[in-house]
């Protein structure tokens, strides 16, 4: 079980039945043979969008993880990032998947084809780490943990921004009772919407996009990191304008229609008692909040945003100006991919940090606040999660 919030506060359980989550903190150990110790985990990467080249980058400073393979869809763009890189083969997505030399499965798909890429990587024995989220709804979700537990492997989620220095640095904090007991918390994500830099905006405002579901797994993450599972939800949303118009690129002054709410706002009851005010928005300008502030009894801190790996966190107490707390927890110079290098160095038996229990329950956890939305009352969450374990001050990197 993780260390309690606050330095001993008791825990509150939702009074409703909860599913349980499938399976426990511990992994079958009938998990096929591991790479030799000290040998890298063979990554092979399915899909090459933008995200891809972050990860690549952070790829090649892991000596945890060795790039082998490579597919997508449009194949020239496997062979374009295969010839720059020496010893990175350009395959199709089955022969990827297939591949003997293949450990782990990088999934960079869009997210409807998430679980369908996870599923496939699993029933061939191997590991999967996959981008957020884990899958287009928590069904989906589900499928690809039980598919897991069954096979013996390990799949991870981003975001893995949250085991950097930012937020692991306020869970330390939290942890070692700084604050005191955690009362309530806010997050805040406030933008004009993403037509205005996107050349091809249309599935932020489809089903399965807008604000929760695109920007909501950093910020829910780190909040259950922070706090704790969540219990039940309420939430209400709207959206403001029919269309949008694309800002730039090839399709700039295109309208385009926007069928989903593009301002969602949320409650969110943890297990541990806290309440979490949550605003995710493609309705507004601008916001001076800071992303993510948990107040205590004795003291409040904020915390930088959770998209990025590093950031300040200050604390206040009562007659004191705010101050920083300097870096105490978390990965050193993080950047996409550093959960998949955590995974690599996890002992068989054992969730990675960011694993696919914890993904699971955020993408419940969202869609538990639309549903509450649609209905217009508390929402149970049917999934658990404990907190993964906090990261020492460390470097990954080589």
């Amino acid at each position: 079980m993780d260390p309690a919030l606050g330095g001993g506060q008791g825990v509150r359980r939702h009074a409703g039945a909860q599913r349980r989550r499938p399976g426990g903190h511990q992994c079958p150990h009938h998990h096929r043979e591991r790479s030799p110790v000290g040998k890298p985990l063979d990554v092979g990467i399915v899909g090459l969008g933008n995200i891809s080249a972050q990860y690549m980058t952070t790829l090649a400073d892991l000596p945890q993880l060795r790039l082998v393979a490579v597919a997508d869809l449009a194949h020239h763009r496997a062979e374009e990032v295969a010839a720059a890189r020496g010893g990175v083969q350009a395959l199709d997505v089955d022969q990827l998947i297939a591949h003997p030399a293949v450990d782990v499965v990088l999934n960079l798909t869009v997210p409807a084809a998430h679980a369908e890429i996870a599923l496939q990587a699993i029933a061939a024995g191997k590991d999967v780490y996959g981008e957020k989220p884990l899958a287009a709804t928590t069904a989906e979700g589900t499928k690809v943990v039980e598919a897991a537990l069954a096979a013996g492997v390990r799949v991870g989620c981003a975001p893995d921004t949250v085991l950097g220095t930012g937020t692991q640095t306020a869970r330390r904090a939290i942890d070692d009772g700084v604050i005191g007991r955690p009362v309530a918390a806010t997050a805040t994500m406030t933008t004009p919407g993403h037509e205005a830099w996107h050349p091809n905006p249309d599935f932020y405002y489809q089903p399965g996009g807008g604000p929760l579901l695109d920007m909501g797994p950093y910020y829910v993450t780190a909040l259950v990191t922070l706090l704790g599972p969540v219990a039940d939800v309420v939430g209400a949303a709207s959206h403001t304008r029919a269309s949008r118009v694309i800002g730039r690129g090839p399709r700039a002054g295109e309208s385009i229609p926007v069928a989903v709410d593009s301002h969602v706002t949320g409650i969110l009851r943890h297990a541990s008692g806290a309440l979490s005010t949550l605003v995710m928005s493609f309705d507004g300008a601008k916001t001076r909040a800071a992303p993510i502030e948990v107040h205590g009894e004795e003291a409040s801190l904020t915390v930088p945003d959770p998209n990025q790996f590093d950031g300040d966190v200050l604390i206040h107490r009562p007659a004191h100006d705010w101050e920083l707390l300097p870096p105490s927890a978390g990965y050193l110079d993080g950047g996409r991919g550093i959960g998949l290098a955590d995974l690599a160095l996890t002992p068989t038996g054992r969730e990675p940090r960011a694993n696919a229990t914890l993904a699971l329950h955020v993408l419940d956890v969202m869609e538990s606040i639309l549903r509450s939305a649609e209905q217009g009352a508390w929402a149970a969450v049917g999934t658990t999660a404990e907190r993964p374990a906090p990261v020492p001050l460390s470097a990954l990197t080589g």
